[in-house]
């Protein structure tokens, strides 16, 4: 398997979609801050006035948009709790796993290496370091952002930030295991990038929740990967917040074990 991981670390490395993908996540953060400036700074009211985006009784309603939220709150806000980072990085997951099949490369790994679950293996691990490399990525150039916007939002405490990414580490690889698995079972980059956008994004999520809330049988799905990327704790205050590693790990799991049975009865 570690053949295959260091083959498909290599592909990731020289493959363009990784940076582009990466690119429209800087580029989600940038508008975000940017946005957030010209509503929630002295300066931005100015430049929000003389270009009309604001009226004065908006401004004034505005003004208190940052009010309370901290570095962290404002990170987990722009991207992961709205579904902007799963869907980018979904719409990455797809483009690496459904090429093997589009491009027939797979039927050459399985010549090589016919255990399958290998495959799955080196599969899920690649994407587990590429989310790693994607989250560690994203804080910094968020942390610079926000220098240069004159520190819109008070820094986090550290603590807080490492708790809250590890746990979001494990949320958003067990949601790429999840693209794994859709593309592993239709081999259609058109139902990975649906899936992608449609569950990363908590359309369909969202529209199930409010359907079943109707017959209160809704609870649940507050343990579904975009709701509980959404909802979950930023800051560790008891044992009860340790839910969000069960949720992510329980799925990550899952959804690996369905991709590699999936793969060993599919033909190639």
């Amino acid at each position: 398997m570690f053949n295959l991981l260091r083959m498909d670390l290599y592909r990731v490395k020289r493959s363009k979609s990784v940076y582009v993908c990466f690119g429209i996540l800087v580029f989600v953060t940038v508008f975000g801050f940017w946005l957030m400036w010209l509503l929630g700074s002295d300066e931005g009211h100015k430049i929000s006035l003389a270009m009309g985006m604001l009226s004065t009784e908006e401004l004034f309603e505005s003004e208190s948009i940052l009010a309370g939220v901290d570095f962290l709150e404002f990170f987990s806000q722009i991207c992961l709790d709205g579904g902007a980072y799963n869907v980018i990085f979904g719409v990455w997951v797809m483009l690496f796993v459904c090429g093997d099949f589009q491009s027939g490369f797979i039927k050459n790994i399985m010549a090589l290496h016919q255990n399958r679950w290998k495959y799955i293996g080196s599969k899920v691990l690649t994407v587990w370091i590429v989310d790693f490399c994607y989250l560690g990525l994203h804080l910094l150039s968020a942390l610079m952002l926000n220098r240069i916007f004159g520190n819109l939002v008070p820094d986090a405490m550290w603590k807080d930030i490492l708790f809250y990414l590890s746990w979001v580490w494990f949320l958003t690889t067990a949601f790429g295991a999840l693209i794994i698995f859709i593309c592993v079972l239709t081999r259609s980059v058109a139902a990975a990038s649906l899936a992608a956008v449609l569950l990363g994004g908590g359309v369909a999520v969202m529209a199930l929740y409010g359907i079943l809330n109707l017959f209160h049988a809704g609870e649940w799905l507050k343990y579904s990967i975009y709701l509980t990327c959404a909802e979950g704790p930023e800051k560790y205050t008891s044992v009860k917040n340790l839910y969000v590693y069960v949720v992510g790990i329980g799925f990550l799991i899952l959804y690996t074990v369905l991709s590699g049975m999936i793969l060993r009865k599919k033909d190639i």
